[in-house]
């Protein structure tokens, strides 16, 4: 542990590889990166690293205890943070096996094989460790126009297939600290965008669909509310509480900013009018209301109190700063989003949104 390395799972993925980017940007000790690649994992996330001998990465699956024991065993990280999850809603409603397999199945054998490697450890090492589950406020369920916002002790009350299988991790990191002395630290997310978002989530969606003058689809009546949350956000208050959270604490992080969907999607086709303006067209025509989709929440939000008073983090962007310097970086990273658009991303498009119709 003398150089403070660190295990990071699922840090190809859109918020963990711009957690790793950030760690060793800003903590500069070395990450050991294990993905299992599927889909929406992307070692491109990660090219500004290729050289450097503090990222190591390998490719693998959570599920996997015997890698997982090798890779404790030979580098004896001091933390571990848990990003490996499958985590689109609408993949979940498709095909919710793999949601189990990866969000409930891989995170208890991530935490048996933590429990085993602890058993190795004395004194110092052993007082230090922790293990930080990074999870969502999904898990919360929806909330009504007027509803408070969700706290560290809202009800769960999961309603797709996804949220579910976020909410069985979180209490089993719970479980593992209240019956074997684990130290945890559980994070509730609300919605993230920036760099290297996959795009199949609403953001890099409407940019790219946009910017390829294509129908920008919106679920039912786009009235949905979300909280949002810039990436570089997240990620600074990710490592306050992996440095100061107290053990079997659970942290909202929200961003502040409840938008609607379609005030999201109009924002957006504002900016592109500006940043990348076609004559005699606004991008806000593209917009196409959609059939909704099965128990889709009305409303999220995050009351981040707790995590502000405690550990002194607030969020550094507003929507407004953090929505611009997206879309203008994918404006000025179109060789990335060629590289990751492959054909099974179109076939994914057409499956989930071809035969909708209208709302």
């Amino acid at each position: 542990m003398t150089e403070k390395t660190i295990l990071v799972t699922g840090g190809a993925g859109f918020i963990g590889s711009n957690f790793v980017l950030n760690w060793i940007n800003q903590e500069g000790s070395p990450v050991i990166n294990l993905d299992k690649l599927t889909y929406a994992g992307n070692l491109g996330n990660l090219s500004s690293l290729k050289n450097d001998k503090r990222h190591i990465f390998v490719k693998g699956d959570i599920n996997d205890r015997t890698l997982v024991q090798e890779l404790l065993t030979r580098h004896r990280p001091w933390a571990i943070v848990n990003f490996a999850a499958e985590s689109h809603v609408d993949r979940s409603i498709h095909g919710p096996e793999d949601f189990i397999q990866t969000n409930v199945n891989g995170t208890f054998h991530l935490l048996q094989e933590t429990r085993a490697y602890l058993e190795t450890l004395e004194g110092e090492e052993k007082n230090v460790f922790r293990f930080l589950h990074i999870s969502t406020d999904e898990v919360y369920g929806s909330l009504g126009p007027d509803d408070a916002p969700f706290t560290e002790s809202s009800p769960y009350t999961p309603n797709s297939p996804y949220s579910a299988s976020k909410a069985a991790s979180d209490h089993l990191v719970r479980a593992f600290h209240h019956t074997y002395g684990l130290y945890t630290l559980t994070s509730n997310c609300s919605n993230n965008y920036g760099p290297y978002q996959f795009p199949e989530k609403l953001v890099p969606l409407i940019i790219l669909n946009a910017l390829n003058w294509k129908p920008l689809p919106v679920y039912g009546d786009g009235l949905n509310v979300r909280d949002w949350l810039y990436v570089q956000d997240h990620c600074e208050a990710l490592r306050i509480v992996l440095a100061q959270g107290k053990s079997g604490e659970v942290y909202n992080i929200g961003g502040g900013n409840e938008r609607k969907n379609i005030d999201v999607v109009q924002t957006i086709c504002s900016l592109l009018d500006e940043l990348r303006p076609v004559s005699g067209q606004k991008y806000a025509s593209l917009i196409s209301f959609i059939k909704d989709r099965p128990g889709h929440d009305r409303r999220y939000a995050i009351d981040a109190r707790k995590i502000g008073h405690q550990l002194r983090w607030k969020p550094e962007e507003t929507f407004e700063t953090g929505i611009r310097k997206t879309v203008q970086w994918y404006l000025d990273n179109m060789e990335w989003v060629k590289s990751i658009t492959s054909g099974d991303y179109q076939r994914w498009l057409e499956k989930n949104y071809g035969n909708r119709g209208t709302a």
